[in-house]
């Protein structure tokens, strides 16, 4: 009886992590530039005396769906969307970069340009703009503004986009890429944004919630098997006592 409860728990295991990934998925279909995590598992033979008839499951480090999400037009400079591929820089510490494809930015009362509390990192680090009457963010990410009274457009910045080989990032707790080795990704000219527009998380919430359904439905079996272990154990004591 203990070789079903140990197969069953381990699978039941698995089931309720598998369901964490895609409850976090689905938590997150609004999150502009969110992507989707993947769960990954790997079968575990069971070896020992006789032949090999069971098998374990074991939760394994999951990945990142990179597919892009959908650009949606809002009409403000300052929300930009990288197309096709590519990350934008913030800082995510004090020398330490980390990246992402959320491109809904802000300014501070110091006009410093920030995502969230991150300052995002321009060409020469992170980027304080001028008071300005205008602004304008080119596809190259070049910024542009029209200072304060008028006069001549300046170009003050130009955003740090970078395009890493995707098998080198890792999704830190934080949701931001990092590449591994804690090395800061080389900018990349290819790389061009939309201003005025978000992209879209590319999560699918239908399919994110018929498949927390069918692991809901996984885990009440797996969780029916315990029981039948035990009452197999239960009868088995039975049987000896008797």
């Amino acid at each position: 009886m203990d070789k079903l409860l140990f197969t069953a728990m381990s699978g039941a295991s698995r089931t309720m992590m598998a369901q964490q990934v895609h409850a976090n998925n689905l938590a997150n279909v609004n999150t502009a530039g969110f992507r989707a995590d993947v769960e990954m598992a790997e079968t575990i033979d069971i070896n020992g005396e006789g032949l090999q008839t069971r098998s374990l499951v074991a939760a394994r480090m999951g990945g990142t769906d990179f597919s892009a999400g959908t650009l949606q037009h809002t009409d403000n400079p300052l929300d930009l969307a990288i197309r096709g591929e590519g990350f934008f820089a913030v800082m995510a510490g004090e020398y330490d970069e980390a990246y992402t494809r959320s491109g809904n930015f802000h300014l501070t009362a110091n006009r410093e340009l920030m995502l969230g509390d991150r300052p995002v990192v321009g060409m020469g680090g992170p980027i304080v703009l001028p008071e300005y009457e205008q602004l304008d963010i080119g596809s190259d990410g070049t910024i542009s503004v029209v200072p304060l009274g008028g006069g001549l457009v300046q170009e003050v910045e130009r955003l740090k986009l970078v395009n890493p080989d995707k098998q080198m990032l890792f999704k830190a707790d934080d949701g931001l890429f990092r590449v591994a080795g804690a090395n800061d990704a080389d900018a990349d000219d290819a790389v061009t944004v939309a201003s005025g527009y978000q992209e879209s998380s590319n999560v699918n919430a239908i399919d994110a919630l018929v498949t927390n359904i069918s692991l809901s439905r996984n885990f009440e079996f797996q969780i029916k098997m315990m029981k039948t272990a035990e009452d197999l154990a239960t009868t088995g004591n039975r049987i000896i006592r008797s």
